[in-house]
């Protein structure tokens, strides 16, 4: 028995437009409810929720039903992290602050296992393949693996096209709210230099045999973006979500 196939992988690769949501609570409830929205794929964030290993494993059983894929986001781009997550049972990872190509090549090993890589070898004692259950996992598993990079600084975006040439790498996705603080504009993604840069970095992915993410939680902005050429684009955060609906409600009993 082979690994599981990544469904999210086979649409980025066909260039199937990929609607995402950020699930940032941290908690399994409430990434099984967002599971029943639709969304083609939501975030499992590692990076700036308060997530540890048990909760993104957690979280991962909780989507388990759910047509949307997860995507864990590790804090960081370190081997142990990428190696937890993904004996957990994620397939897609997100790995943040991505500056070159060679930190790019590097994180493409992290993911597999030799001789094209080096993830460590416990597939028997791992979720990712039922305990044992899929026989064929170590052999298998590298093929359904997915690699997204976050380019979000201006070393990111000078070193783009690099990385672009990566073999391995599925996905770039840009992260609008640092590459705006590292360009001088921080809390302004909104302004017109910063604007100017994610709609090359869109347009240059497009062009490339890798796709195209970004996230924007306003509905005009979202559009841009996927206009731009953004093909897996997260168009919502949980938490913010809740709490709009939830402001909302009391404006309109107590205002």
């Amino acid at each position: 028995m082979p690994a599981k196939k990544n469904l999210f992988k086979s649409a980025l690769s066909n260039g199937d437009m990929q609607y995402g949501c950020w699930g940032c609570f941290a908690d399994p409830f409430a990434m099984e409810i967002l599971g029943t929205a639709g969304f083609d794929w939501i975030v499992i964030d590692g990076e700036h929720a308060p997530n540890d290993i048990r909760s993104i494993m957690f979280q991962l059983q909780a989507l388990e039903g759910s047509d949307s894929h997860p995507v864990v986001r590790v804090p960081i781009g370190e081997d142990w992290i990428i190696k937890q997550v993904l004996d957990a049972g994620a397939q897609t990872v997100l790995v943040p602050m991505v500056e070159t190509a060679e930190q790019a090549r590097h994180l493409v090993r992290a993911m597999r296992y030799p001789p094209e890589g080096i993830r460590g070898v416990g597939a028997t004692a791992a979720r990712a393949s039922r305990f044992g259950e899929i026989k064929d996992y170590v052999q298998t598993a590298n093929q359904e693996i997915c690699l997204i990079v976050q380019v979000e600084n201006r070393k990111g975006v000078e070193n783009l096209d690099e990385i672009l040439t990566v073999e391995g790498v599925d996905g770039v996705f840009i992260g609008p709210a640092d590459l705006a603080a590292d360009l001088g504009h921080p809390g302004n993604a909104a302004h017109e230099d910063v604007r100017a840069v994610i709609r090359k970095c869109l347009e240059t992915i497009a062009e490339s045999d890798k796709a195209a993410g970004i996230l924007s939680p306003v509905d005009e902005v979202a559009a841009e973006y996927r206009d731009w050429g953004a093909q897996f684009l997260a168009v919502g955060l949980d938490v913010v979500m809740f709490a709009q609906a939830a402001r909302a409600k009391v404006a309109k009993w107590k205002g």
